[in-house]
């Protein structure tokens, strides 16, 4: 069979594209069926897919492709999502403005990294870009609810710089980010006697200074709830309604504003854990299961934050620690860490490997032992 080069085809008009009405195939199969990729977005798996098919579970917000008969899951969980890092960030605390850093990967006191631009406590921290922030808190002489939101850059020690306000003024706050957006937990305030419950969750764009824009709802009003999160979800956790302790986690997608969906419960319902992730696994570790100075818990949970559920138990912390701060805790790709408490404020810092099941470590020192502070990382 003699072969035909054709160098250009047209239609009859010397543009558009040709029409073959009985088809072109290659190798006897017929050209419209090869290289046609076939995507799924349903809660049910795909009956007859083909080699390559990628399926995104709407049930479990997985994704998984089709390899010789079986679909595989599609596993992101080594990826760092930009709110993580290799060093450790703690600041604020009771009538203090002071800043430590550690080196997540080896085991050591803290550091003097700088100051705050004003002394203050029960403050949100989050991390992205090299930057972390921290926003909110109550501080002294005069007493005032702050709405003050400072940033420093991680990697190089110094005093914080004023990023911008929220549009509240608050304290018993949390934080968390995807790395590119920080979002805060307004926290508390006092009237007549009593803390305030609120919802409120405002958001930041973290490379850009300025001030918080309201980003929707909890779905229960509380304070003294903390926060962990992934690239694309974050989770709250824990909080106090009047004299109430709250096990309710909530979730938001943390790239759309909007309110927060209920996620599923912690294993004990307690106020001022620690929350840190590795964008995978997020753990929420002490804090107080009864009264403000009584009943502190050991007990570190676990959730996996692709999927809502009720928390799991991962092991216990080195002693009962109520109110590691909103959040004073801290996660690289492997290692999760707790410092400080409350009550009596301490200087111990713990940690736990976030993949691997089992009680804390300990890892060192604070400079000075610190209460109601917030913890973040980052390189």
């Amino acid at each position: 069979m003699s072969k035909i080069k054709v160098d250009t085809v047209t239609n009859v008009a010397g543009t558009g594209a040709p029409n073959i009405p009985d088809g072109i195939t290659i190798g006897g199969a017929a050209l419209a069926s090869i290289n046609v990729q076939e995507h799924y977005a349903q809660s049910a798996e795909p009956s007859s897919p083909k080699d390559g098919a990628v399926w995104y579970d709407t049930d479990d917000d997985k994704a998984y492709v089709y390899i010789n008969s079986e679909f595989y899951e599609l596993d992101y969980t080594n990826i760092p999502y930009g709110a993580l890092g290799s060093r450790g960030i703690f600041g604020g605390s009771t009538g203090t403005n002071s800043i430590e850093y550690i080196t997540i990967a080896t085991p050591g006191n803290g550091t003097d990294f700088g100051d705050l631009t004003v002394a203050r406590d029960a403050i949100g921290a989050c991390a992205g870009g090299g930057r972390g922030l921290f926003g909110s808190g109550f501080h002294f002489s005069p007493n005032t609810y702050s709405n003050i939101i400072d940033y420093i850059t991680i990697a190089t020690t110094g005093n914080a710089t004023d990023f911008g306000d929220l549009t509240l003024g608050g304290y018993y706050a949390g934080a968390l980010s995807n790395g590119s957006r920080g979002v805060f937990f307004l926290g508390t305030t006092i009237s007549g006697g009593d803390f305030v419950n609120r919802n409120n969750l405002d958001y930041v764009t973290i490379a850009t200074p300025g001030n918080g824009t309201d980003f929707g709802d909890l779905t229960v009003s509380r304070y003294w709830t903390s926060g962990a999160g992934s690239k694309d979800r974050g989770l709250f956790g824990g909080g106090l309604v009047g004299g109430t302790r709250q096990d309710v986690i909530d979730y938001i997608t943390i790239a759309t504003p909007g309110n927060a969906t209920d996620f599923g419960n912690l294993t004990v319902a307690r106020q001022g854990v620690g929350a840190c992730s590795d964008g995978s696994r997020a753990l929420f570790a002490g804090g107080a299961s009864g009264g403000y100075s009584s009943d502190n818990t050991d007990v570190i949970d676990y959730v996996t934050i692709a999927s809502a559920g009720n928390a799991t138990d991962f092991g216990n912390l080195l002693s009962a620690v109520n109110n590691l701060g909103s959040s004073a805790a801290c996660a690289s790709t492997t290692r999760g860490v707790f410092a400080g408490g409350h009550n009596v404020a301490s200087n111990v810092i713990q940690y736990v490997t976030i993949q691997t099941l089992g009680n804390a470590t300990d890892f060192g020192d604070l400079i000075t032992a610190k209460n109601t502070h917030a913890g973040l990382a980052g390189d």
